[in-house]
């Protein structure tokens, strides 16, 4: 069976909170349980850019390379082989209208859909040293952003860390207008990341993510990472 979606993920801009679990109860699709790491529950605003998008195995003209901005927190489901670790998107922020209607109509997936651009500071697709990683979306006037500065050089997240939680969840589930779930799997290569300093949302949360996030998301982030990504490949959604 054809993956439903397959694209280039790379430069994932990674600012991670800490939240009150009941904040996220709400949003937590049925089947699913909240994940947390160290005992504390995560959401991550997560910018990156895709690259060679194809649906069904098809490129589509004029929607092939865009970014994404995120805001994503973290499931997991028992299964037969144990624990699938997954993630729920709050709102996913794109730039063309046609992906953003299409994933809100026939996935009920959180798309909207805005003017965004962004700056990477890379050399033949590597980030240089020192770089800026950044994404910017416009809404209301204004032009909100993510961005951070990298530092050293990319490792693998050790295993049990902060990283690895973070990175290492391979499904995905999202909620359904009858009360269902949509359980799909996410395989990628494990990502190396960059440490980040001067990490920041520059954000008017409420107008972008709603007044419930304000409080947790105009703090400094937890931990800030850019992970480097690699090919991704989506499966079709199977109800759970």
């Amino acid at each position: 069976m054809r993956p439903f979606l397959s694209a280039d993920w790379r430069h994932l801009l990674m600012l991670n909170y800490a939240v009150d679990p009941d904040l996220l109860r709400p949003f937590v699709p049925r089947g699913t349980e909240l994940d947390a790491w160290g005992g504390t529950c995560y959401v991550s605003v997560v910018g990156f850019l895709m690259r060679g998008t194809r649906v069904l195995g098809v490129p589509v003209p004029f929607h092939r390379d865009f970014e994404e901005v995120n805001l994503r927190f973290y499931v997991r489901r028992r299964a037969p082989e144990g624990w699938r670790r997954g993630v729920v998107f709050v709102q996913e922020i794109v730039p063309r209208r046609a992906i953003a209607a299409v994933a809100r109509l026939r996935f009920n997936e959180p798309y909207r859909a805005m003017p965004m651009r962004h700056r990477i500071d890379a050399t033949d697709g590597e980030l240089r040293p020192n770089g800026t990683v950044a994404y910017e979306w416009r809404l209301r006037g204004r032009w909100h952003a993510l961005r951070g500065t990298v530092t050293g050089s990319p490792q693998r997240p050790e295993a049990g860390s902060e990283h690895e939680f973070i990175t290492e969840h391979h499904w995905g589930y999202t909620a359904q207008r009858d009360g269902g779930s949509l359980e799909y799997l996410v395989e990628h290569d494990p990502w190396r990341v960059w440490s980040v300093h001067d990490a920041l949302l520059d954000c008017d949360v409420s107008a972008v993510y709603g007044s419930r996030f304000a409080g947790p998301l105009q703090g400094p982030a937890r931990s800030a990472f850019v992970a480097e990504g690699s090919p991704v490949v989506v499966h079709r959604g199977v109800r759970i």
